[in-house]
């Protein structure tokens, strides 16, 4: 980064290029020039709680700007003393600003994070000692393995920054700007073959020691319910032939069973004793595990290499759209708290439609062709 003495004079006079660029001030260094592609300058301080933003060039003159940065390091300075460690701001302040009003499922996902990325990382560290590159480190690292669960532990980070910065308690939050994992678009259903196989894969677990497991698997895609909501299915949930779940994404809302996942839950309910339709083999008044093993044992069985266990409640919202249902119908199926959410599905029919078309335009063809 160039460094010089800023002056208003030469910062009209910096040239705006192909690429944004930044001029450090070489007497406060804190102090720093943005020149944009579009000959906007903004002047910034940068320094070890992140960037901020101080105003247009045009509006700001740079003496102004320097003793406005020095006053931000002087506050951050008196804040340092008072600065809580993070552990004991994130398991206890922030924490308790939410834990009354969410559901136990977002309060067990929540906690999980906490424990098993975010403690372990920050959890020693005073927040006004946390860096935007540490953020970068760890979030690099951890998205190696797992980009999806390192995208939402960095959302759970930036919630607790934010926090702290409404607070008072940090002037920046230093993982704003960094840049979350690209999404997988939704692209995969099974195919009738497919969903052929899985059946067959299945059957042959039916009654073995996974046998759970497979009934589980088979409910997901005969309902395109979540995992979770199956998986921790009570049986007082179970209600005249469809599941009046209490816990969903979404909030409550009911799931109407088709006969053939009506025969699984009726099955299961006539075996089942405690709270929970399917149980641990460890502790039956516990849930299941929701690391469905068998999934994966199934998966290498059918060849669906490229297949997560969640294509399957794709596969149902595929399936209800080449059905001709319309999106809100489906949007109600799947528990979709908005219809926009359903438009992803809005293309599993394309096949068909294209089919249609063919046969459309050959007819026509052949009419004209009729002299």
């Amino acid at each position: 980064m160039k460094q010089v003495r800023l002056t208003d004079a030469g910062i009209r006079r910096l040239k705006p290029g192909a690429r944004e660029y930044t001029v450090r001030d070489a007497q406060v260094p804190s102090l720093c020039v943005r020149v944009h592609p579009s000959g906007t300058r903004t002047l910034v301080c940068i320094d070890r709680q992140g960037k901020r933003s101080l105003g247009p060039a045009t509006l700001l003159a740079v003496d102004e700007a320097r003793r406005d940065c020095l006053k931000m390091q002087s506050e951050n300075t008196d804040r340092k003393a008072s600065a809580p460690v993070f552990a004991d701001f994130a398991t206890g302040t922030w924490r308790a600003s939410w834990v009354t009003h969410c559901k136990p499922s977002t309060i067990r996902g929540r906690d999980r994070i906490l424990k098993a990325q975010l403690l372990p990382a920050f959890g020693r560290l005073r927040m006004d000692r946390i860096t935007p590159a540490q953020v970068h480190r760890w979030f690099d690292a951890y998205s190696l393995t797992w980009p999806g669960a390192a995208n939402k532990a960095l959302e759970a980070l930036s919630q607790i920054l934010n926090h702290a910065v409404k607070l008072e308690q940090i002037s920046v939050n230093p993982a704003k700007g960094v840049k979350q994992n690209p999404r997988p678009k939704l692209s995969r259903f099974l195919s009738r073959e497919e969903i052929e196989r899985l059946h067959v894969a299945l059957d042959r677990h039916a009654c073995g020691k996974r046998g759970q497991q497979a009934d589980i698997i088979r409910l997901l895609l005969l309902t395109g319910c979540r995992k979770n909501e199956i998986v921790r299915l009570r049986r007082k949930e179970v209600d005249s032939g469809c599941l009046r779940l209490a816990d969903s994404k979404a909030g409550p809302r009911t799931v109407f069973l088709s006969r053939a996942a009506r025969d699984i839950v009726e099955r299961r309910l006539a075996a089942a004793s405690g709270e929970f339709l399917f149980t641990s083999p460890r502790d039956p008044t516990k849930p299941i595990s929701d690391s469905l093993s068998l999934w994966n044992v199934v998966r290498r069985e059918c060849e669906f290499e490229d297949v997560r266990l969640h294509d399957l409640r794709h596969t149902y919202g595929s399936q209800a759209v080449m059905q001709g249902l319309p999106l809100p119908v489906v949007a109600k199926l799947l528990g979709h708290s908005k219809v926009t959410m359903t438009l992803r599905y809005a293309h599993a029919g394309d096949r068909e439609v294209q089919a249609a078309a063919e046969r459309v335009g050959a007819r026509i063809s052949d009419l004209l062709s009729c002299d």
